[in-house]
Formats: C-alpha cells, structure tokens, sequence
C-alpha cells in the first residue's frame, strides 16, 4: 500500500506561481508512473503531467507545456509540480497518483493505483 499526500495548493492570482509537492509513504516502488491529475468543479478529471520514476522521463497535457515542471526525488519518495504562469483556468483541485505499470497510459487516470486527498489551487483573474 502507498500512501499520498499532497502540499502546496493556494491562491494567486493570474500570472503567478506555486509549487505543489507529493510525499509518499508505505510500500516503496521502482518502477511506474507518478502523475498529476486535476479536476475543476463541474469537469472531468483531467491528465497534467507525469514522471517515470526510473529514469525521470516528463509527460505534459499540451495546455501546460512550458509553464509547469514536474520533478521526483527518488532518495525522499516525493514529486513536485512547479506551476508558473498561472491562468484562472488551472483553478481546480490536484491530485498525486501513482500508477506501478511502467507499460500503461500514463494519461489515464484508472490507470493509477494509488491516489492522495488533492490540494486545491486557486487562481483568480
């Protein structure tokens, strides 16, 4: 079992940033996925970014692509969503998952095993 816990949500206002961060804890893996998913009230939730974890490989959502970063650190098991440039439409609630199947669609949500609570992230206009 793993555990997520997310860190970091807030609000700013448009053109500015924050930094998300995912601690994990419990069963320790090698392998897979760690991803960013986000919902907004009313939407699907929606694929941002992931990480392989073995060899940092980066995977973004064509609306995000050169205003987030997403990171890992594998010696504290924790992942990071440096957001700049922040529009109103990345206001929604976001969430870490893992997914341990390095050979599924890191785009699809059921693909991921285990998920943290979400940090909500505000930004307004």
């Amino acid at each position: 079992q793993v555990q997520l816990a997310e860190s970091g949500g807030g609000l700013v206002q448009a053109g500015g940033s924050l930094r998300l961060s995912c601690a994990a804890s419990g069963r320790i893996f090698s392998s897979g996925f760690m991803g960013w998913f986000r919902q907004a009230p009313g939407k699907e939730r929606e694929f941002v970014a992931a990480i392989t974890w073995s060899r940092g490989l980066t995977f973004y959502t064509d609306s995000v692509k050169g205003r987030f970063t997403i990171s890992r650190d594998n010696a504290k098991n924790t992942l990071d969503l440096q957001m700049n440039s922040l529009k109103p439409e990345d206001t929604a609630l976001y969430y870490c998952a893992v997914n341990t199947n390095i050979f599924s669609d890191y785009r699809l949500g059921r693909q991921y095993n285990y998920w943290g609570q979400g940090t909500q992230v505000t930004v307004s206009s």
